[in-house]
């Protein structure tokens, strides 16, 4: 915890905080889908696990959810980026509370945008270890958020982070939100 509060104290300058995005990016959008996809055909067929292939369905639906996370995490870091003067990058933490955007759906649509979109690729792969590793990563990723973010955003951001908590879902976005 100690840690995540020495790294949200320095502001980093836009040039570094791009060039992180960037390198995530790559990392996010391109290399982990590829290594799931990978894995997950290996996983299959030691495990002989048939595939749900359904061809365009799977296509169609597995792409629009695929482009709806990647749209929803795009959207949720480049708020991040201009109006919290921050990155998903811990180190390179938001200096602001972001509450605006995405944030006014839920409070993680960064997170909910990634689980889409790889569970999207799952699903255009029809891959069921794709989407059990999804699912898996998923999981532990709400148990950090759970144990860890949430109360590093306590510390920072004290009571507005609280209202912020009691007013807005944690991660099923709600499809109304008010505004004060």
């Amino acid at each position: 915890m100690d840690q995540f509060k020495k790294w949200a104290q320095r502001e980093y300058g836009v040039r570094q905080r791009f060039i992180a995005l960037l390198a995530a990016d790559i990392l996010v959008v391109i290399l982990l889908p590829i290594l799931i996809l990978r894995e997950a055909s290996a996983l299959d067929q030691r495990l002989m696990l048939p595939r749900f292939s359904y061809g365009l369905p799977n296509y169609l639906l597995g792409g629009l959810t695929a482009a709806i996370g990647w749209f929803f995490s795009m959207w949720s870091v480049q708020i991040q980026f201009t109006q919290g003067r921050g990155t998903p990058i811990p180190v390179m933490a938001a200096q602001k509370l972001v509450v605006d955007g995405p944030f006014t759906y839920c409070r993680n649509p960064m997170s909910l945008g990634i689980f889409l979109f790889y569970g999207g690729i799952g699903i255009w792969a029809g891959s069921i270890s794709a989407v059990a590793i999804v699912l898996f990563f998923t999981v532990l990723l709400v148990v950090y958020i759970k144990a860890f973010e949430e109360k590093e955003l306590e510390a920072r951001f004290g009571d507005e982070y609280g209202a912020y908590k009691q007013e807005t879902p944690f991660l099923i976005p709600r499809l109304w939100h008010r505004k004060k």
